[in-house]
């Protein structure tokens, strides 16, 4: 037998059978599997800056990267399984998700508190827009089991972009 018939036979045996058509598992396959790179790479640079933070603010925000860490690890799984209820394959390993991620990491020794703060505010800005993004692609072919979830992803990305907004500000010498 063929390599290739090979392989496309047990890709095929894999396929997770749906209505929504070979042009829709395509399609909303690659939108969901860019996402999961994205998701995934700003999952470990928010860890990273939980990590590595330091300053007078230090509790607060670290905290607050913790808890927006654990939102982004929760939603890899869940578009993973969005991917193959579509008959579509995932991303399979940290090389798939380096090749795919749009997120720049950040890999510097040093990092001020307000640079990661400003730098995680404008990837979950530019996350809410690529989200809306997929959504598109799930309206376009009525999966809309997928861009229901999309729908809660865009308010939790826009919410941590609020929250990094509001934590990044410089107040006055009153806090205000």
């Amino acid at each position: 037998m063929d390599k290739k018939v090979g392989e496309q036979e047990l890709i095929a045996a894999i396929t997770t059978p749906n209505a929504l058509g070979e042009d829709a598992r395509r399609d909303i396959s690659a939108a969901l599997n860019l996402l999961l790179a994205d998701v995934f790479a700003m999952y470990l640079k928010t860890k990273n800056f939980h990590w590595h933070l330091s300053g007078p603010h230090f509790r607060d925000y670290h905290l607050m990267l913790d808890e927006q860490g654990d939102e982004l690890y929760a939603m890899t799984d869940v578009i993973a399984e969005r991917v193959r209820k579509v008959g579509g394959r995932t991303l399979t390993s940290i090389g798939s998700i380096a090749r795919n991620q749009r997120v720049l990491d950040n890999d510097a020794p040093f990092v001020q508190a307000a640079d990661m703060l400003a730098e995680l505010c404008e990837d979950n800005k530019n996350l809410a827009q690529r989200l809306r993004e997929a959504h598109g692609v799930c309206d376009e072919y009525g999966d809309v089991a997928g861009a229901s979830l999309l729908e809660n992803w865009i308010d939790e990305a826009e919410r941590r972009t609020w929250f990094l907004f509001e934590a990044s500000r410089r107040g006055d010498g009153t806090g205000h």
